[in-house]
């Protein structure tokens, strides 16, 4: 690890313990940014109303640490928009958000939307399948972004087990992330969780950065980050344990293939040639083969879209 990234550890990586809420900035006022809640959510009426409710009771309701929560619904077929409701969010479906501008599948998608129906000065993203959830994972991130002027973007880290096992999940990180940030982008090297969906960062950093559209997007806006306000402005925070749905074997195929597009390109700013792929099941009669497209699309800076800037200087 390079010596600057084992300097980087000692200043930049925090537990949440080391910003109780009470030392935290919790009346909304002159000089405390506003702060807004986003859980991108597909199918998920299981888990959204717990974190939902958790994120209301304590962080809206008992103290005031976030000032809007939002639900921004990919598309469900099931129950998700009426239990996140329910529970207290707003919210907002995909597709009503930019309409001039069809929606594409993808959570990368749907946080570059989330720019525009938010209106916080830090943007924390949340996934909306996590179990056993708890309000470290929005205060713990979003505490230094209150503290320290000079912290932009902050990841949560945390164990991820897989199943019983302690430790094994983040299969994807393990195997496709953290070989292509210690390979090519070895500043990053000291992020925990690099691909984890739970961060915070200032609305004036998200609205600079591109958005790969679907998987890609926890690589592609830290990558993006290091290049836009360098190493010493990004940070993380240990918040425990995560604990979620874990997809299969080939669904993560697919995860990794968007990753390694986003990485790709980012290296060589090139065109793949055959953006898909190729995966084998088992079927009757012996192995299937099943190309799926790579996620090849990414939105641009939000600033550039005209309607963001107009809702910006309203």
């Amino acid at each position: 690890m390079l010596e600057e990234v084992e300097r980087w550890l000692t200043r930049r990586s925090w537990s949440a313990a080391d910003r109780p809420l009470e030392r935290l900035p919790l009346a909304p006022g002159p000089g405390r940014p506003g702060v807004s809640v986003v859980l991108p959510a597909l199918n998920e009426a299981a888990t959204v109303g717990d974190i939902v409710a958790t994120v209301r009771r304590e962080l809206m309701e008992k103290v005031r640490l976030v000032d809007e929560l939002v639900v921004i619904d990919s598309g469900s077929t099931d129950a998700t928009a009426e239990v996140a409701r329910r529970a207290g969010a707003r919210v907002v479906h995909r597709d009503a958000i930019l309409p001039r501008l069809p929606a594409v599948p993808g959570k990368g998608e749907v946080l570059w939307r989330s720019l525009l129906v938010t209106g916080g000065d830090i943007v924390c993203f949340i996934d909306a399948d996590l179990k056993d959830f708890s309000a470290d994972f929005v205060s713990g991130i979003v505490g230094p972004l209150l503290t320290d002027p000079d912290v932009q973007f902050v990841k949560a880290m945390y164990d991820r087990p897989l199943g019983e096992a302690a430790g094994q999940g983040g299969r994807v990180t393990e195997l496709v992330a953290r070989p292509l940030l210690n390979l090519h982008w070895p500043l990053l090297a000291g992020f925990v969780q690099p691909l984890g969906g739970e961060y915070a960062v200032r609305r004036s950093l998200l609205e600079r950065l591109p958005f790969p559209v679907g998987y890609g997007v926890e690589l592609g806006l830290l990558v993006d980050a290091l290049h836009t306000v360098g190493l010493d402005a990004l940070a993380q925070v240990d918040v425990g344990v995560r604990k979620h749905r874990h997809q299969d074997g080939q669904a993560l195929g697919r995860m990794a293939a968007a990753i390694y597009r986003t990485a790709q390109l980012r290296l060589s700013r090139g065109h793949l040639v055959r953006p898909s792929l190729t995966q084998f099941e088992r079927g009757e009669d012996g192995f299937v083969p099943h190309t799926y497209p790579v996620d090849t699309e990414e939105r641009p800076p939000m600033r550039e879209i005209e309607e963001y800037v107009a809702r910006r200087a309203a």
